[in-house]
């Protein structure tokens, strides 16, 4: 009788398959809406307007009829403000309450996490020459502000393709060193350096220094 032949099993994971970005979906990304408690936000209201208008602690609190004691505990979030001292606060800062109230609704902001086994691979110009990019972050909304991208590169690269784009740059190198072109001056970035510039000036890789690169670069697109 022949025994059966176990089946090898392969603990390698699996890498994320490269998608152009506008394929990619939405359950790999965790992202949550986080709000400050309710005395946070008004304390923080307060403050901003107090700074705005130039107010010390002293002229606010003698202003609205409280202590600066009182005001420092409302503007730290750490005391409640009945909506009597609300309402002198206002009339300090010259403003009405609805106008503090529409400035305390902003205090919420969102956070998104991916994991590092989840960011995606995506297709850019540059792939096709042996460049690999990572999203750090996803936006699936009508208008982009920015895109990070981990991006490696290694000297076995076909060619440097040329870049131009809308906004600004910003790349920071991880590893390796690079001789970058940016329209008709070059830099040498090694690990640490920092560079930023217009995105719709033709820019590039002008030499490999090291077997290997990486760096961060992330776009900031214009409001």
């Amino acid at each position: 009788m022949v025994a059966a032949k176990k089946r090898k099993t392969s603990s390698k994971k699996t890498r994320p398959k490269a998608v152009p970005p506008a394929d990619l979906a939405g359950p790999y990304t965790k992202t949550h809406t986080a709000t400050l408690p309710l005395e946070k936000r008004i304390g923080a209201a307060i403050k901003q307007r107090r700074l705005a208008g130039n107010l010390t602690l002293a002229a606010l609190s003698e202003g609205a009829g409280m202590s600066s004691a009182m005001l420092s505990r409302v503007e730290n979030g750490m005391a409640a403000a009945s909506l009597d001292s609300l309402e002198r606060l206002c009339h300090a800062l010259g403003i009405g309450m609805a106008d503090l109230f529409q400035e305390m609704d902003q205090k919420s902001g969102k956070a998104q996490l991916i994991k590092r086994d989840e960011q995606m691979e995506v297709v850019r110009v540059g792939t096709k020459q042996g460049y690999t990019y990572r999203l750090l972050s996803y936006d699936r909304g009508p208008r982009k502000i920015f895109e990070p991208f981990f991006v490696e590169v290694n000297r076995k690269a076909q060619a440097w393709p040329r870049f131009s784009h809308p906004g600004t740059e910003f790349m920071y190198m991880l590893q390796g060193r690079l001789e970058y072109r940016f329209g008709d001056k070059t830099y040498i970035l090694e690990p640490g350096d920092a560079l930023t510039f217009s995105g719709n000036v033709i820019h590039g890789p002008e030499r490999m220094l090291d077997e290997r690169v990486k760096f961060l670069a992330i776009i900031i697109y214009a409001e």
